[in-house]
């Protein structure tokens, strides 16, 4: 067997970068819905901004990797920085609707800017005999900082708002001081490509339709439900589960200091209370599960793989619709059966996407990836008014139910698709 080499510096640099950003984005990103909720705004203008952000965050990355290689990752992060940094900080000023929205577009814009730069490095910085580990530990990092973020800052909004804000703002200082000592633009072959030859290349990909109409099927019926379960979950925890009774029944498995951890002191009652976007996330079970999942789930198909996770998750959204009604700890159940849905959809079809295009395109089809994920952020146009009118009318948990028919439409809209005009067929090397 051949020895695995060893990870540079650099290596552990960005990915240390990596769990600080996810830290900030994910912190700010899930408990965003209740802080709108606070200052009194409609579900139909949050999710405005919340396909803003998402918009912003998944379509930039198509062009900003050329960035990165005609100027450097080092540069480019730093550009990043110097926007995501005041934008976070902006959010200690605005109340207004403009004024947020402008706001996390430029967060949006940032972190968009940012996203493949370290997966880049990740990337650049290991060879055959170690890049499975090499992103073991990236995804690893994504996971940690997407689990803590929301949880430091649950915490910290419980007494004040701007110490969250300050909290993300804090973070994304690290990650500058971090990268201008520390960071070293690590050696690759720079491709040279220009921002006009970019887009060109994208839209000659895009010119194969039945691509395509793959791309838009997988924003709709994949991503669209995917982003509305991280838009809706904090609000519907804090809103409409009886968080006092999750608290008690959280404390009797885990025990009283996790469940301290997880809640705040209603001050009128004195009694203890889950914060929503504590437990809001599957970050926390993906960290546990997914090798078990990934070994697994890679002896199947990538489609019959793809589609048997997006039931999974329909299932779990079915659990959620009855958490409302029924006792608050099936939570945890919904929030599992989604994890697994998604541990098992969304490397499989990333998977799928690389290894159906040509060698020497691979990266671009991926890069056009990122435009389905762009169609599923029109899902705080859709799904955050309907879970608002739900709301209203007394069954907050239907939301959930119309997201898993959602899903169930897509398993089918895609099989057909497959059928009709074919799978895909994989490249061998």
């Amino acid at each position: 067997m051949e020895k695995r080499s060893a990870f540079p510096p650099v290596f552990w640099i960005a990915n240390s970068v990596e769990l600080l950003e996810r830290f900030a984005y994910y912190g700010i990103f899930i408990s965003f819905g209740i802080y709108m909720e606070h200052l009194g705004y409609s579900k139909g203008e949050l999710g405005i901004v919340q396909t803003i952000f998402l918009l912003f965050s998944y379509t930039v990355p198509v062009i900003s990797g050329t960035f990165a290689d005609r100027f450097g990752f080092k540069k480019v992060l730093i550009v990043s920085y110097l926007a995501y940094l005041p934008s976070i900080l902006l959010l200690l000023l605005t109340k207004s609707f403009s004024g947020i929205a402008l706001t996390m577009l430029s967060i949006g814009l940032a972190a968009g800017i940012f996203k493949p730069l370290i997966s880049g490095t990740v990337r650049a910085v290991t060879d055959g005999t170690n890049k499975t580990l090499g992103f073991g530990i990236f995804y690893a990092m994504v996971n940690i900082g997407a689990t803590f973020g929301p949880i430091i800052m649950g915490r910290l909004r419980a007494k004040s708002w701007n110490h969250a804000f300050i909290a993300a703002g804090i973070g994304i200082g690290l990650m500058l001081v971090i990268t201008l000592l520390f960071y070293k633009e690590p050696p690759r072959q720079i491709e040279g490509i220009t921002l006009k030859n970019k887009l060109k290349e994208i839209f000659t990909t895009l010119s194969d339709l039945r691509f395509l109409a793959f791309l838009i099927l997988l924003g709709v019926f994949f991503w669209v439900p995917f982003w509305s379960f991280f838009n809706l979950l904090a609000m519907y925890v804090d809103t409409n589960l009886d968080t006092a009774k999750l608290y008690e029944q959280l404390r009797s498995v885990l025990g009283t200091p996790v469940a301290n951890f997880l809640s705040q002191v209603d001050e009128g009652t004195g009694v203890h209370r889950i914060l929503g976007e504590t437990i809001s996330h599957d970050g926390y079970v993906i960290m546990i599960f997914q090798l078990l999942v990934s070994s697994i789930v890679q002896r199947v198909r990538a489609i019959p793989a793809f589609l048997c996770g997006l039931a999974i998750a329909a299932v779990g959204f079915v659990v959620l619709g009855y958490t409302a009604t029924s006792t608050p700890a099936l939570i945890f159940l919904g929030i599992s059966l989604f994890a697994v849905g998604e541990m098992i959809a969304s490397p499989r079809i990333q998977e799928y996407i690389t290894w159906i295009a040509p060698k020497e395109k691979a990266g671009l089809y991926m890069g056009s990836n990122f435009l389905a994920s762009g169609i599923g952020a029109l899902s705080g146009l859709v799904y955050t008014p309907l879970y608002g009118y739900f709301q209203k009318i007394g069954h907050p948990g239907y939301v959930w139910h119309v997201l898993a028919g959602h899903l169930v439409v897509g398993i089918v809209a895609i099989y057909l698709f497959t059928k009709i005009a074919g799978e895909f067929h994989e490249q061998k090397e």
